[in-house]
């Protein structure tokens, strides 16, 4: 029997459908058509003569062969990337075009206020910086979309290198003219029952607004959620309901503002860790973490009244 030679889009497709457990996700991840996977896929097994995935109406499973050839697959595919990142960089040097990934509920309101000190320190260095959901951003590092992400924990995707930067708090927002805006200190007992606005589920933060609202028995409306940040701080000022927002877009859009009011809370929800990423075959990776200990130093001099800054 003929065996043929796998390549390295195949192998990028097949990793990328294990990762997703489903050929349309998977697509979607990597911005392709469903039948251009399918048709990878067909032609990769066709070309080892095995079966690598299990179909089925709930998605895609590998089977023991895919299992087997998984570590492989996912090997060859960060020796490519780590041939890729040397030929775009010289090792070590903070010079050339660094793709950074960033969320949208995060980096609007923490990169304006240190990029320009960033650039100071790396005069050379220049950043691409782009928007998506934390869950792309993981996968477009690992894919090598990104060279490193800016980004809240838990990662899902297993591998990268992570450097924790800061935790941020979330702080309780409410209608000037709701009664526990009256208050001058809000205990967790007068949040059960209230009303509690959230974030689309299709951000990482929804779930973290999930579980405040869990802790502290409000009912979260999920007939109300917010495609955005702002879109949350408007409903909040046309007296929908409250919300808990990062501590950081509340310091950039609402103080000071008279349309929605930060209470004081006498006791501080668990903070959301903000992590920078990267993969650990990055050629950069000293520089990397140079920089992340640079932006610890920032926050703990811009933001240290607001953050809790890791130390590293």
């Amino acid at each position: 029997m003929n065996i043929g030679h796998p390549t390295l889009k195949q192998l990028q497709y097949f990793q990328a459908v294990c990762g997703a457990k489903s050929f349309r996700k998977a697509a979607q991840r990597l911005g392709v058509s469903q039948p251009t996977i399918t048709a990878q896929i067909s032609a990769l097994e066709e070309a080892l003569g095995l079966i690598l995935l299990e179909r089925s109406r709930t998605g895609a499973f590998p089977t023991a062969a895919g299992r087997a050839i998984q570590p492989h697959a996912e090997r060859m595919l960060e020796e490519v990337h780590a041939i890729r990142d040397i030929a775009r960089f010289s090792i070590d040097s903070a010079s050339g075009i660094h793709r950074l990934g960033v969320p949208s509920t995060l980096g609007p309101y923490f990169l304006p206020d240190v990029i320009s000190d960033l650039h100071g320190e790396y005069p050379s260095l220049r950043l691409y910086v782009r928007e998506e959901p934390p869950r792309d951003l993981e996968n477009g590092l690992l894919d090598g979309r990104y060279d490193l992400i800016l980004t809240t924990r838990p990662l899902e995707v297993t591998g990268l290198t992570e450097d924790l930067l800061f935790g941020e708090p979330f702080l309780l927002c409410a209608p000037p003219d709701h009664p526990l805006a009256r208050k001058t200190t809000v205990r967790p007992a007068d949040i059960a029952g209230e009303r509690l606005l959230a974030i689309e589920e299709r951000h990482r933060l929804f779930e973290q607004m999930q579980a405040i609202a869990n802790r502290y028995d409000a009912r979260l409306m999920r007939d109300y959620e917010g495609t955005s940040l702002d879109t949350v701080r408007q409903m909040i000022g046309t007296g929908i309901g409250l919300a808990f927002l990062p501590a950081l877009y509340v310091r950039s859009e609402i103080q000071p503002r008279d349309d929605v009011a930060v209470l004081e809370l006498d006791e501080t929800p668990t903070d959301r860790e903000v992590v920078l990423a990267w993969r650990p075959s990055a050629p950069q990776r000293q520089l990397y973490r140079a920089m992340a200990q640079f932006l610890r130093g920032q926050c703990r001099t811009k933001f240290g009244d607001i953050l809790h800054i890791a130390q590293g």
